[in-house]
């Protein structure tokens, strides 16, 4: 049987109108580095993010989503989080099947797709911080800012309750 579709971004907003949560997109040219896209999201506030797709020893997948410029050491956030084994990056044939998106376009939005509940979702608490985000519409042609408690509460209604951890520290 077919994996059903993933969403698209405008499915992505009526789900978040549908839980009541304010969004604004900005769109811009594709973009796949934190580098591009500070280049061209302008002067949209609160914090902007990154994203990584991570698998542990025994498959089990994290989204691991800091600032754009938190510092994560990857050899040791398996004992933090309490993985099998270190972490590599997710394939990205896993991040279709799971996430349901491409490289360069991971968003916590993506849980979304993530039916079976596969994946764990970990939040920076240095991140958290900060009263709106900013994550891609599930494509890397756009920037879509939410409050610090609509993207809690959209996780929830996934049914991926976030971890929020101390994983990073900021960039000097």
């Amino acid at each position: 049987m077919k994996p059903p579709m993933p969403a698209s971004p405008d499915e992505l907003f009526a789900y978040l109108d549908s839980l009541g949560i304010a969004h604004r997109t900005v769109s811009h040219p594709p973009v796949f580095t934190v580098e591009e896209a500070r280049a061209w999201r302008g002067a949209v506030a609160g914090g902007h993010t990154k994203n990584l797709f991570l698998r542990d020893k025994k498959g089990a997948v994290y989204l691991v989503v800091a600032q754009e410029d938190a510092a994560i050491e990857l050899k040791s956030l398996h004992r933090l989080l309490g993985a099998s084994g270190r972490f590599s990056f997710g394939a990205a044939d896993l991040m279709r099947e799971t996430l349901g998106v491409e490289p360069g376009s991971v968003t916590p939005f993506a849980v979304i797709n993530d039916k079976a509940l596969r994946v764990k979702v970990i939040l920076d608490a240095a991140m958290m911080a900060h009263d709106t985000l900013n994550f891609h519409p599930l494509v890397n042609t756009g920037t879509t800012t939410v409050s610090r408690e609509g993207l809690l509460k959209f996780l929830e209604a996934t049914g991926h309750r976030p971890r929020i951890e101390a994983v990073s520290a900021a960039a000097a």
